[in-house]
């Protein structure tokens, strides 16, 4: 970035945008507006606002773009239709729900830098199940794209049983399975996680050859079985220390055969930890959120795979939003 003093302060008030964004989202703006054009009272109205408060909320969103504003009131842009409103398939309000659930503690972000640890405070069992709903969905938005490109890249078509660790709602599992029809997989992942996945596997028709299975991948006692071939580590390492890390790799190594392959996928820094800007910025994220997490270079993960005795490592050739990577290897 070139800074001079118009950027510097642009980046300082960033958040005004991301805020505004967020509250449009939270009150369900975009899918009470729909394909109609509805007025600032009529807006009020439908969500019990204040009418000085939910119009300048509205002239904000318009401002952004994301708002027309005609003589009889207030319609969403295409973009606003396709990707803000709930009743499009393309909704992805949940990944911005997710941030919005972060914002506290990237404002507190000062006690953790000065204490090394965590600031983000306990909840209610209701706020939990919610962000938890966010943060799901949130990352099945997010896979989504990524998902049906990874399965175009990514050659599984020799292999029959996939092992979708820490997979969430399954979108990978789910994606390839759909690219190579003799595939089979399970998403392994925390209970609280399955209602998600199943009704996700459900929706794409894949429950006879995706199934879940309950667990923690640092539980000692957590049995993943040895039967699978593939093995798909998306976005769960950097939630964790370099110990625990590379535990998990290990854990996954034993759950392969023999020439099973092994795919890990991150937000990746460069071997001098200061860059490229997301998963920087991410290692940020980790270390207000987590006790331990961070995020790694291609040179850590290398040496995990490597001390688990993983052969054939190489990053894959691939163009991923926020610097993601993948990393494969064989299983000799």
């Amino acid at each position: 970035m070139n800074w001079n003093k118009g950027t510097l302060f642009e980046t300082s008030g960033s958040y005004w945008k991301s805020c505004t964004l967020h509250t449009g989202v939270k009150l369900d703006i975009f899918t009470i507006i729909g394909a109609g054009n509805k007025s600032s009272a009529k807006i009020a109205e439908k969500i019990k606002g204040d009418l000085r408060g939910v119009s300048a909320l509205l002239n904000a969103l318009t401002a952004m773009e994301l708002l027309k504003k005609n003589k009889g009131g207030f319609s969403n842009t295409e973009f606003s239709k396709q990707f803000l409103s709930k009743d499009s398939p393309d909704y992805t309000g949940f990944i911005i729900m997710h941030h919005h659930h972060l914002v506290a503690s990237w404002a507190e972000m000062s006690e953790s830098v000065l204490s090394g640890n965590p600031n983000r405070s306990s909840m209610s069992d209701t706020d939990k199940e919610i962000e938890r709903e966010s943060f799901l969905m949130g990352m099945f938005n997010i896979a989504s794209g990524n998902a049906p490109i990874y399965s175009e890249i990514i050659d599984l078509s020799d292999r029959t049983h996939l092992l979708d660790l820490g997979g969430g709602p399954g979108t990978y599992a789910i994606h390839f399975c759909l690219k190579n029809p003799g595939l089979k997989a399970t998403v392994f992942d925390y209970h609280t996680t399955r209602k998600f996945a199943e009704k996700t596997i459900a929706c794409f028709d894949l429950s006879g050859r995706i199934r879940f299975k309950e667990g923690s991948y640092l539980d000692e006692n957590s049995d993943l079985g040895q039967e699978y071939d593939a093995v798909w580590l998306s976005q769960i390492l950097h939630g964790e220390g370099p110990e625990d890390a590379e535990a998990i790799v290990a854990k996954a190594v034993k759950a392969l055969k023999p020439g099973g392959k092994i795919l890990i996928h991150d937000f990746i820094l460069d071997n001098t930890m200061d860059g490229p800007l997301f998963p920087a910025l991410f290692a940020l994220n980790m270390l207000i959120g987590t006790d331990k997490g961070q995020a790694y270079s291609e040179a850590q993960l290398r040496k995990m795979l490597e001390r688990c005795g993983i052969s054939n490592i190489h990053r894959l050739d691939i163009s991923s939003p926020n610097d993601a990577g993948i990393m494969s290897g064989v299983k000799p």
